[in-house]
């Protein structure tokens, strides 16, 4: 990481949609390396493999704060599958799009309607937007409308983030739209992650809805 690159403790106190964007902006070019390789990242590919146990088949695939694409690099049998990226940041979509997987770039801002049509898809995932500073319980009504009868959802949560902006009273609320909810605990960041965010955890919210 250089002095000229974002750090996790920015994004962490971001408070707005434009935040978002200007602090992505900057990070888009060096994320994969100032960030993820440097801080053992793997939400991602926690996320990938429990769609992979949990949901495979189940698409077409939305990737909910998708940034440069770190999930659909850690998904396990993609040969078939249809994924679309959904990301505040036009930068971080364009990084993803490098990727040659991704069928849809969307750009959108979750705190608001999506540009989707009710029913769309069969899984919706995301590895990391539901953090500090970024999206909180809100957004899920909308990735419910956009999901299809029996979709199939894999949400990492940060942990912190979890119980201090409610989403357990909000899963509480969802229990008439939503099926076998489970969650799971883990960490957010392996071994190479610095000593600040080492113990870091995520909770996965794992469930279907009806």
């Amino acid at each position: 990481m250089t002095d000229k690159d974002p750090s996790l403790d920015a994004a962490y106190a971001l408070q707005t949609p434009q935040d978002n964007q200007r602090l992505y902006a900057q990070w888009a070019e060096s994320y994969d390396t100032s960030f993820a390789e440097a801080m053992s990242y793997q939400m991602p590919r926690i996320v990938a493999l429990i769609y992979a146990e949990v949901g495979l088949g189940a698409r077409p695939i939305l990737d909910v704060g998708a940034g440069t694409g770190l999930l659909v690099k850690e998904m396990p049998m993609r040969g078939g599958l249809e994924f679309d990226a959904l990301d505040i940041s036009p930068q971080m979509l364009e990084v993803a799009g490098r990727r040659g997987v991704y069928r849809a770039l969307l750009e959108a801002d979750l705190t608001e309607k999506l540009p989707i049509d009710d029913a769309t898809y069969g899984a919706v995932l995301s590895a990391g937007t539901f953090t500090h500073g970024h999206v909180g319980p809100e957004a899920l009504d909308e990735l419910l409308r956009i999901a299809k009868p029996n979709a199939v959802f894999v949400l990492g949560i940060n942990a912190e983030h979890f119980e201090e902006r409610g989403f357990g009273t909000k899963f509480a609320a969802l229990e008439p739209h939503i099926r076998d909810l489970h969650l799971r605990d883990v960490n957010i960041y392996g071994a190479e992650a610095d000593d600040a965010h080492k113990d870091d955890q995520a909770r996965v919210a794992v469930f279907w809805k009806k």
